[in-house]
């Protein structure tokens, strides 16, 4: 039978779950810029995409706001971000996915799942970008035809830039990263990270076209 995702990924959510318990708690979420309360029981409360998780200790149990159990890829960027945290300032300037450490072995990957898919879905349609982005709490920043600023983690900070297509060039897109991402999560995580990115502002666009048409 086919595995599925959560299959394929179990191995490293358990090898992720045991790295959490090996921490001091206290000083993992004062690395990783998030709260950490002893009792009744040990949990960790971080805000991941504007959301709110709750990662117990020392069991490592990762829930939602409403108790729920995320996807397993969300899982592993929660708890592989309060293993890597060391609590390194924000650089203060943008480097791109190839910059990161090993960023060239999954740059074919990120490209695909973030860079390449704002460009096609957006690339004439720049209204619909910036309403996307917007309902996403994005914060604008000045790059390309337009860009936007999201906060994904308490430490971790990305961007989506947006260059149109025209009769003589193609449209082009890139997700950029804070200068010190790489002392927060491994490069891997951020080609899954710059995914989720583009699906979430994809669906935004969906979501208002559906609302417009209603």
């Amino acid at each position: 039978m086919p595995r599925t995702r959560e299959d394929t990924y179990q191995d490293a959510l358990q090898r992720a779950r045991g790295d959490l318990r090996r921490l001091d708690p206290f000083r993992a979420a004062y690395l990783a810029g998030c709260s950490y309360t002893a009792q009744p029981q040990g949990r960790f409360d971080l805000t991941f995409f504007g959301s709110e998780y709750a990662i117990a200790f020392p069991d490592a149990q990762v829930r939602t706001a409403s108790a729920s159990e995320p996807d397993v890829s969300t899982q592993i960027l929660l708890l592989h971000y309060l293993i890597h945290a060391d609590g390194t300032p924000p650089a203060d300037h943008w480097i791109s996915f190839r910059e990161l450490p090993d960023g060239r072995i999954y740059d074919a990957a990120f490209q695909g799942r973030s860079p390449v898919r704002v460009a096609r879905v957006f690339g004439h349609d720049l209204g619909g970008f910036v309403s996307a982005c917007c309902a996403l709490k994005g914060e604008a920043i000045r790059f390309g035809d337009a860009a936007y600023r999201f906060q994904i983690l308490p430490r971790v900070a990305m961007a989506v830039i947006l260059h149109l297509g025209d009769d003589e060039f193609p449209a082009t897109g890139n997700v950029v990263f804070d200068g010190a991402a790489g002392h927060y999560l491994p490069t891997e995580d951020y080609a899954v990270l710059g995914g989720m990115l583009a699906s979430k502002i994809v669906s935004a666009a969906t979501q208002r076209v559906g609302a417009a048409t209603q």
